[in-house]
């Protein structure tokens, strides 16, 4: 998916565990005197991250496939080469290249109308239904505000894959059609249904027929299901009251084509030789013709590097200045960006646990993934430019110590402008209503429903389709309200708004997250709840 800010706190690691791993190495100049080991240990340490996975790739050889660390805490199971990691939106290059398959095959085109294969396709807009192509669900274009509808999957939801398709009509836009980048999932979800319909098979097991078995990717699942049995996985971990912590998984089954992917450092190096290849596998050697064998042809691998969408480029702190790229676009399935004058393909994932990066620059034929089994986009950040230096050639900078000084700065900005959010509520206000008055169902036209009742002397509002999403409300002043959920890895407190009638009676119920720490994917702002009258029950499911 994306990516959120998480804190590091305090060092609780082993770090006694790291150095221990099985990796493969290819000589290569620009390793010659690196320690990776060191750097790791240093990103572990700074950002509190219990467990690593890195594979490098350069000039179409494996350079290295290491683990770092532990797979869960308080676990004596060390990462490996072969460990697991969930990689989620790492999983939208498969399903790019999984319809550049179908592309070559001739079973569709990029500018199909999606409508094309699947007829009951609907967006909100009537224009945008008929004009969305192929292509569109690939490039973040679609006027959908940024992560709109992920809460039909995330965190784990008991939406079915074509309820959550379905629900895209009742998604208001953010902006016009084509007319502004904003990254979503649930297109993603979309073409994976597509994927699924042509091949006449699964997301999954189409991606594991096509791209996963032909690139000898054997260790990789496309669901925690298919993987459940296999001992060397890692856990995921969060944090709870400012520690690291091992926490519970939260498949999303519903959410394939966004997400699915569960990988390792050594099939992850294979993934990147075909993808820095053009989509050749070179293990392959030649086919019955004499060509090489690919899973897609060059001009696929020129339309998933080729910029579609246009991103707006910030202006970041002085002290990364030398980060802030020249360009900055979406192709199909990856970010484009440069570095140091050189093209950068390169995409995150994000899910409750894990975070993951891979990064591809072309022109030196590197390939480089990161794997972690924590929170911290600093982590993968602070990794990524130190190797990106390293093997292009570019005189080191202290990419780890620099950005864990900027991670403390901006979180204890945050931090400050909670408190005086806080601090400045009036807190002598009261409620317009009796605490009772507030319970019932409530509805949103894309969500569906969610209930406040009380248990005890506790009043608690629960999202009905996701488990998770239960919480006690507190009072922060006037109508609002503050839901603390109860599964304290979300970190996505809410701010919980009533609008009443003239009559005194509730019109509304809006949300927003407390901090912009919270991941993006709580789009609590999308959601517009209205009372659900008593003889309208039935509707409201």
């Amino acid at each position: 998916m994306h990516a959120l800010t998480r804190i590091a706190a305090a060092f609780i690691i082993a770090f006694s565990a790291v150095g221990a791993s099985a990796q493969t190495t290819v000589p290569v100049a620009a390793s010659a005197a690196y320690n990776l080991e060191a750097d790791v240990t240093r990103v572990m340490k700074a950002f509190d991250v219990p467990g690593i996975a890195i594979a490098i790739v350069k000039d179409g050889k494996v350079v290295a496939t290491r683990g770092f660390g532990v797979r869960k805490l308080g676990q004596p199971a060390l990462v490996d080469a072969n460990t697991l990691f969930e990689v989620a939106s790492n999983s939208k290059a498969f399903t790019a290249a999984a319809l550049a398959m179908l592309v070559d095959e001739g079973k569709l085109a990029w500018d199909d109308p999606v409508t094309k294969h699947l007829p009951d396709f609907q967006m909100y807009d009537a224009y945008v239904t008929h004009e969305m192509t192929v292509r569109d669900l690939l490039t973040h274009r679609s006027g959908l505000g940024l992560g709109a509808g992920d809460l039909l999957w995330w965190p784990k939801t008991t939406f079915s894959t074509d309820e959550i398709i379905e629900k895209l009509r009742y998604i208001k836009p953010a902006t016009s059609f084509r007319s502004a980048y904003a990254y979503d999932n649930l297109l993603y979800i979309v073409a994976g249904k597509i994927i699924a319909a042509k091949s006449g098979k699964s997301w999954g097991d189409t991606v594991r027929e096509k791209i996963l078995n032909p690139v000898g990717m054997t260790g990789t699942t496309t669901s925690l299901a298919e993987g459940a049995a296999i001992a060397n996985q890692s856990g995921p971990h969060s944090k709870v009251n400012d520690r690291i912590t091992l926490v519970k998984p939260f498949p999303v089954p519903n959410a394939v084509g966004a997400v699915g992917i569960n990988t390792n450092a050594e099939d992850i190096a294979r993934w990147m030789q075909v993808l820095l290849d053009g989509g050749k596998i070179a293990a392959k050697g030649m086919d019955a013709n004499g060509k090489p064998v690919r899973l897609y042809s060059d001009a696929r691998a020129k339309d998933l590097w080729t910029a579609q969408t246009p991103i707006m480029i910030g202006e970041p702190p002085a002290a990364l200045a030398a980060t802030r790229p020249n360009f900055s676009a979406y192709g199909l399935g990856f970010r484009l960006r440069d570095y140091h004058g050189q093209k950068v393909a390169m995409h995150g994932g994000a899910l409750i646990g894990f975070y993951s990066r891979l990064v591809l620059v072309p022109e030196s034929k590197l390939g480089i993934a990161i794997f972690t089994n924590a929170e911290s986009d600093e982590a993968l950040d602070a990794m990524q430019y130190r190797l990106l230096d390293q093997y292009m050639g570019i005189a080191p900078t202290d990419w780890i110590g620099i950005i864990a000084d900027q991670e403390k700065k901006i979180h204890a900005k945050e931090l400050a402008r909670v408190k005086a959010a806080d601090t400045s509520r009036v807190a002598a206000s009261k409620p317009s209503l009796a605490l009772a008055d507030y319970d019932g169902d409530y509805q949103d036209a894309w969500y569906g429903k969610a209930t406040i009742g009380h248990v005890g002397k506790k009043q608690i509002l629960t999202f009905t389709r996701t488990p998770d999403l239960t919480g006690e409300l507190e009072h922060f002043q006037h109508d609002t309200f503050i839901v603390r959920w109860k599964q304290r890895s979300l970190h996505a407190d809410a701010y919980v708004t009533f609008a009443l009638n003239p009559d005194g009676s509730i019109d509304r119920m809006r949300m927003a997250p407390v901090s912009t720490e919270t991941d993006f994917s709580y789009d609590f702002q999308d959601l517009n709840f209205v009372p659900v009258a008593a003889g309208n029950q039935a509707a409201s499911q």
